[in-house]
């Protein structure tokens, strides 16, 4: 039996995103990081008609999955998430609801090819759109010491002395030895900075590494201007991060709405982020933040 999106992933917060969104009947929904269609299913049911939903993906494998939603009349944007609002905020068009799920889908975690966890070993890949040329086994194999460790630092949240001395380590390593594998980077920073929780020392590293593969923060950055152009007055925004970097660009974005004045674009409908432990349903959501605002009727 063929899965259903559903059934490949377990939408975040998705009674919150709803109560957020408020989908009525007729309204048009964006969705710009579609994923496997859990929030898209469940929003299209409420508008009452496919056609009136546009679903961005920029993962291939996500957008082949997708294909069930598009043969209902959603339209299928295979982008990234910047490329996509660009286009559509050059073209007018305008919608009354739109998402950004920033996380990484649960199908891309398990799927040990994709290379996005060490639970599953496979190739050091961690590329959202499998056509880009830059993975991350090239960024371990080729970045400089220096810039190795800036990136876990900046990226990875690691102390700056924990970032040198894995930098320091992996460089030594790939000398006798290129990596090619999850399992090869996790165990070598098992080794060098033993778990003291239950947070695989590994972690912070993986995390820097997706983000620069994927250019996520720079994505987001270019992004986040551009969305008030694509709402409809009245219409609601909604967006979903998964760590503090991602989180403070949301934030600080709202806040500048906030603090224009006259100028302001958009109302911000969450005064603090709704947690990932709201959602039940899903122990991938845990460290989920969820912000919401509208755009101002003028």
């Amino acid at each position: 039996m063929k899965n259903t999106p559903q059934q490949l992933h377990i939408p975040v917060l998705l009674d919150a995103v709803l109560n957020l969104l408020k989908p009525k009947t007729g309204e048009r929904y964006l969705d710009l990081t579609a994923g496997y269609g859990g929030h898209a299913q469940a929003v299209i049911a409420r508008i009452g008609d496919g056609r009136l939903a546009t679903l961005v993906d920029r993962d291939d494998f996500a957008i082949a999955n997708l294909k069930n939603l598009e043969s209902d009349g959603a339209r299928l944007m295979h982008s990234d998430f910047y490329r996509a609002a660009e286009d559509i905020a050059a073209s007018g068009e305008q919608f009354d609801m739109i998402l950004l799920d920033l996380g990484v889908s649960s199908p891309q975690l398990d799927m040990a090819e994709r290379g996005f966890s060490f639970s599953h070993n496979g190739s050091l890949d961690m590329r959202m759109d499998r056509s880009q040329d830059l993975t991350a086994a090239e960024i371990v194999n080729r970045y400089s010491e220096k810039d190795l460790a800036n990136l876990i630092q900046r990226y990875g949240e690691e102390s700056p002395k924990m970032a040198s001395k894995i930098a320091s380590n992996i460089v030594r390593s790939r000398a006798k030895k290129l990596f090619k594998t999850t399992n090869e980077l996790a165990d070598l920073i098992a080794k060098i900075s033993p778990r003291r929780s239950k947070i695989h020392p590994a972690t912070r590293t993986f995390q820097a590494l997706r983000i620069e593969t994927n250019d996520e923060l720079g994505q987001l950055e270019k992004t986040l201007p551009l969305l008030p152009r694509l709402l409809k007055s009245n219409g609601r925004l909604a967006i979903i991060s998964f760590h503090s970097l991602e989180d403070r660009l949301v934030k600080n974005f709202f806040r500048e709405q906030q603090t224009a004045g006259y100028e302001a674009e958009l109302a911000v409908l969450t005064k603090h982020p709704i947690p990932g432990t709201d959602d039940v349903h899903n122990p991938r959501a845990r460290s989920a933040k969820l912000r919401a605002a509208a755009k101002i009727n003028k």
